[in-house]
Order: structure tokens, then sequence, then C-alpha cells
């Protein structure tokens, strides 16, 4: 992130982010009214959203109050306050303190804790007995402190556990592989001081470097395999669009093929989309109004000292947007495209600006629809392309990209990708970890997971829609299925917060269907979109435990609630050393009526990480998502417009056929114009 010049344009709509004129305003619009002390650091500046009923109601040319929505952390107080302020008539409307919560993790906690946790006697005679006299090359993590027990609760204080890994020093190492297991440090963010330093024995470092860089590979040592270094024999792939691109941008709308949508970016959410649209035959017809990651949850399940207290929610203990990356062209993205920059805040309430930090492009996406006559040898087929929009974070370690998929067919899909380092451990040499994998001497992953909630605040032709529950199932032998063969799909409609709190069953084929039931469509169906869930691994944790008692969103991959503008995080707004119990199920003891009303679908999706060895040291990309698909909210295949590619014939005909072009003799198979 880099702190840079900012300008503020004309006339925003009511659901652009803040600009990074917009963040310093709020800031400064506080400390003036509010008197705000040094000590007080800003978490979060960003844009509070207009009442929904107002943005339906919005038209270019009208003006809609801007605010912002700030979150603040007075340290000196050990307080917690949020405000929201006018932006127009330069103003605090309202401020509060919020009690018994400990806010995200700041940019300059982060940071600042390291040093002197490094001038700590009792940490560094630790890594002394571990045979390190280089204290430089030691290197720290910033890990939340989670919840274990009534020490941890947020009235106790505001706490980080660090965790140390060993470096060579050498340009371009990869810190991360030579963990120091079994040392634990607790750290009091709010008086900067180390409070206690647990050894739990000494396990001998690992002997590889684990560099993974061109360079690093053709250490012999470390990969006796890469010694000849990179591979030569790659020509290269080019992406081109000598025509342009096929979207329209006007600041943060964008139009492509029948969709439209706004772009949206939060510091706690990163990339957010708002109005998504589809236009059918003249009419823009909205599906989502706004959709966004809710919250992400990673518990690991190996119960040694070091690895048991980790189960972070990286999203709302730090932020995935604070922690976006700069997008660069030909390695995040390839091809044509189209960045939005973010503006997010630092802790003094300043504008610091993440350029390309959204990256947006078309890609060919393989064949959209296909059919060949065999009577007449005649075929269509046309290629499918989809509009891709993205981001990737850092947190620590790891590294996650979030991708939405837009379709020629009406369908969206959600994409997370999983790349980076995994957290490891050590073990001495000769043995082999029972809670996960040896992937290098003396390194091992532990068994975790990464555990992924959205919020879907949906709008399927309209606000008020219903959720159905949709299985798959055999029907019993007698009159109606004489021969054993017959099943049939069984819908069960979700008409209250109590029911509808469901688990994922691949075995039935289970989706969901959001329907407008005062739509039908020309079969006198009620519209809908589906949502199909992808594969998902309930987390293999007892109930009672304390990761799962933070994190009850993660026990069922469908929860649906009555729309209410604050209920936006899934284990609530402050996470952050809470015991648990807040968001989903704290929400949804209200019971609220769900059917034919304005409704928010909440999908918990998990990627299962039983590491490989093929996982060290950098890990090749892992998904995990979902679809949205129509069923039922168009007539017919929306996509029958989409044209042949321009530079390709597809009328392709069926070998052995008089439309074939063979002659009479001729045998085997034919090739096509594009070599299939």
């Amino acid at each position: 992130m880099q702190t840079a010049e900012h300008e503020v344009t004309a006339a925003p709509h009511p659901l652009e982010p803040l600009s990074g004129d917009e963040i310093e305003a709020a800031a400064a619009i506080l400390r003036e009214e509010r008197h705000l002390e040094e000590s007080a650091q800003f978490v979060f500046v960003t844009l509070m959203e207009p009442p929904k009923d107002r943005v339906w109601a919005y038209s270019a040319g009208t003006a809609l109050e801007r605010q912002a929505f700030v979150v603040l952390h007075e340290r000196a107080l050990c307080a917690v306050y949020e405000a929201v302020v006018s932006l127009d008539t330069r103003e605090v409307l309202s401020w509060q303190e919020i009690r018994g919560v400990q806010p995200p993790l700041t940019r300059d906690e982060t940071i600042a804790y390291e040093e002197v946790v490094r001038d700590d006697p009792r940490w560094q005679e630790a890594m002394r007995r571990r045979g390190v006299t280089d204290l430089d090359g030691a290197k720290l993590d910033p890990w939340p402190v989670g919840y274990d027990g009534p020490e941890d609760a947020p009235e106790r204080g505001r706490f980080l556990r660090p965790l140390t890994w060993v470096s060579t020093g050498e340009d371009g190492d990869n810190a991360y592989a030579r963990p120091v297991e079994g040392l634990i440090v607790r750290f009091d963010l709010d008086r900067m001081e180390v409070v206690e330093v647990e050894d739990h024995g000494i396990v001998p470092l690992a002997p590889r470097s684990g560099n993974y860089t061109a360079e690093g590979i053709r250490a012999s040592e470390n990969f006796p395999s890469f010694s000849d270094g990179v591979r030569t024999d790659l020509r290269p792939i080019e992406i081109t669009q000598p025509a342009g691109t096929s979207f329209e941008v006007s600041r943060h709308e964008v139009r492509w093929q029948r969709w439209r949508l706004r772009v949206g970016f939060t510091p706690r959410e990163g990339l957010v989309l708002h109005d998504v649209a589809y236009e059918d035959r003249g009419e823009v017809r909205p599906v989502l109004y706004r959709a966004s990651l809710s919250e992400m949850f990673i518990p690991y399940g190996d119960p040694s000292p070091t690895h048991y207290r980790k189960n972070v929610f990286d999203m709302g203990e730090a932020g995935i947007g604070m922690l976006a990356n700069s997008l660069e062209l030909g390695c995040d993205c390839l091809g044509e495209i189209h960045y939005f920059d973010a503006w997010v805040n630092d802790n003094q309430g300043r504008a610091v600006r993440i350029p390309n930090a959204i990256c947006m492009h078309e890609e060919d996406n393989g064949v959209l629809w296909k059919h060949t006559d065999y009577r007449s040898g005649r075929g269509e087929v046309r290629r499918s392309r989809r509009l891709v929009l993205s981001i990737f974070t850092t947190v620590g370690n790891y590294d996650y990209g979030f991708f939405w998929y837009f379709y020629q067919d009406g369908s969206i899909e959600y994409e997370v990708k999983l790349t980076g380092v995994m957290t490891n451990g050590s073990v001495p040499a000769g043995e082999r970890p029972r809670y996960g994998t040896l992937v290098a001497p003396g390194v091992y992953g532990p068994n975790h997971q990464h555990i992924f909630c959205v919020r879907l605040d949906m709008a399927v032709d309209g606000p008020n829609n219903s959720v159905v529950e949709c299985d798959s199932v055999p029907v019993e032998p007698g009159p109606d299925n004489p021969h054993g063969n017959a099943w049939e799909v069984v819908r069960t409609p979700l008409r209250r917060e109590s029911e509808a709190q469901r688990l994922a069953n691949p075995n039935l084929a289970r989706f969901w269907r959001i329907e407008n039931p005062a739509r039908q469509n020309a079969v006198g169906d009620p519209v809908a979109y589906r949502l199909e869930p992808g594969p998902s691994t309930p987390p293999p944790q007892r109930s009672d435990t304390h990761a799962i008692r933070r994190a009850q969103f993660a026990t069922r991959n469908l929860w649906v609630t009555a729309y209410q503008p604050d209920e936006l995080f899934a284990a609530g707004p402050y996470p952050y050393q809470h015991p648990g119990g807040a968001g989903l199920p704290e929400w949804v003891r209200a019971d609220r009526p769900i059917e034919n009303g304005d409704v928010v679908v909440w999908h918990t999706f998990v990627a299962h990480h039983v590491v490989r060895s093929e996982d060290w040291p950098v890990m090749p990309v892992a998904t995990a998502g979902f679809k949205l698909r129509p069923d039922g909210f168009f007539d017919g295949n929306p996509s029958l417009d989409v044209p042949e590619p321009v530079s390709h014939s597809c009328d392709h005909q069926a070998p052995g056929t008089n439309g074939g072009r063979r002659g009479a003799n001729e045998t085997g198979p034919s090739l096509h114009r594009d070599g299939s």
C-alpha cells in the first residue's frame, strides 16, 4: 500500500466507495468534534451505505447524503467507539462506545510489537537454547490470541500471540521454512509489553532453507529434482483483444454483455458487489442487492501447545481489504485488464491508496453450448466467455484470491483460490506427526480447514424472495413407481429462520432455490436462482470446543435471515477475543419469518486441508466455492444470442453424413476447421 495524492469526483453514486479525500475528511471531522487524543487509532473508515429503500429509489442526478462509518480504538482508555459522520454537513451524526469487545488488529500494532518481543530476555534465552545466536534472523508473525478461556476475555485486555520462525538471511529466503516449535509469546497490545513466554521444549530447527525462488530451487540440498533450474520448454501465450474489451466502466459501474453491476470495496470485506442485474429483452432484472465475503475462519486440528490455539478469523480480526495486494499485469491478471484502485485508512486516519487492488478482465471459458444433428450433420457451437473480478490478499503466510465470475448464460460463480505458505510446525528427526503431514525433514503441516461464509443479499426480480430446499430422492416402489426407477425432486420451503439452518447433502444433490413468488415464468413456475454448493466438509472438531463456539456459522452450509442492515458479519462485528455466540446464532434466535420477504442468504463452504508434500514449500492453488445459476429465471437458454466466434465458422459437419464433405471412399475422422 502507498500513501498517494487522491481526488474526489463529483456526484458519486450512493454505493460508491469512499474516496481518499472523504476518508481524511471523516477523520478530521471526528478529531475536531470529539477532541480525539493522539492515542486514538482509526481502525476502519468506510462508507455508511444508505438505507436500501433509498438506494432502490435513487436516480442519477439526485443526491443522497454521503456518510462514513468509523471504528475507533482509544488505546489510552482501552475503549472501542463507533461513529457515523456526515461528509455533507461535516458533523458527527452518532457516537457510541461498544463495550466488551476488541477491534480488529491495526497495521501499526502488527508492526510495533516485534521490536518489543525481540528485546525481551525470556524470548532471547529461549532462542539461544535452540542454538540461534543471530536473533536478527528470527521472524515473528502476529497471530491473534483467539479465545481459550476467561483469561482471553475482551475485558481482560487486548492480546497478541506472536509465533517465531528463523530465516537464513539470504536474499529471497523462505522465512517459514524453519518454525520454532513450542515457543509461545503472550503480548499485551494496550501496554505494548510481553506478558508471558512459554517454552514447551526444544525441537531442532529444520535443516533446509526451503527457498522457492528461481535461484533458490537450484540448491541441491533443498530440491534435488530442480538442480537444473527452471523449465526452458514453455512457449509464450499471448491474450489479445484487438478491438478492445466488451465491457464498459463508468467509475464503479460495470456493464458487460447483459450484466449490470457496481464494484465496491471495504477495508474489512475487500471486494463487494452491489446492484447485480441482468438485462433480459430490454428489462433490467435484479438478482443480488449486495454480495460479499462475510467471514473466514481457519481452525487447526493439532492439540500441541503451538497449534491448538490457532483458530483465526482473518477477515474480522484483521480485514482482508486492508491486506489486499496491488495486482500486476502478466502475473496476477492476464489479458486486457481494467483495474480499480482501493482506498483504506491508516491508524491516524490518513488515506492510503492500494493501486490495482481489483482486477477485471474477460477470459475464454471453453464451450458455452453445442449440438450436432447426426441426421443432417449440421452443428452449432458457441464459445463461452466470462467476466472476472478478483482481488488477492496476503494474511501472514497464506495468500487468498477471491474471484467472482459472470457468465453469458446468466450464471454467477464465486471461487476462493488458496496459495502461499502453509502454517507449519517442527518435529524431531525420525518422528512423524500424528495430526499432520511431514513435508520436509523436520517440517510438517498440521491438519486444518479454511472456512468461508459469503453473505448474499438476494433480490431475484425484486426485494421479496423465498428459499426452497430441493432434494433428489427415490420414490418408493408401488403403483406410482412400478419399475423402481423413479426419483423426484422434493421441495421443502424454509419459512422461518429456525428452519433455515441447513447442511449440504451431495447424496441428495441438494440445492436451494431463491424464488420470487410474485413473478412467474412462461410455464407458470416462480422465477428463481439456485444456489449450488461445492464440496464441503463440516468441521471435525467437537461442537463444545472454544473454536467452534466462536464460529457457529461454520456448523451449517446455509442460513437464511430476514434482512437487517447492520447484520453483515457471520461471526458478529467483533470476533477478536470474542468467546462466541455472536452473529448468525444470535440473530436467528428471533426466529423471524423469511417467506416472501427481504431475505439474506448466507452460504458457508470449506477448503479441507489435509496437507500434501506437494504443498511445500509454497502451495499450488487449491479452490473452493459455489455457483448461483438461473433456475426458471428465464423462459429458455438466455445465451442463444451469443454470436459465433468472429474468426471461425462453427457450422461443423458430422463425419459420414451427406453434409460431411467427405468422399464415398474416405474413412476415419474428419478434421474441423478449428482443429478439433
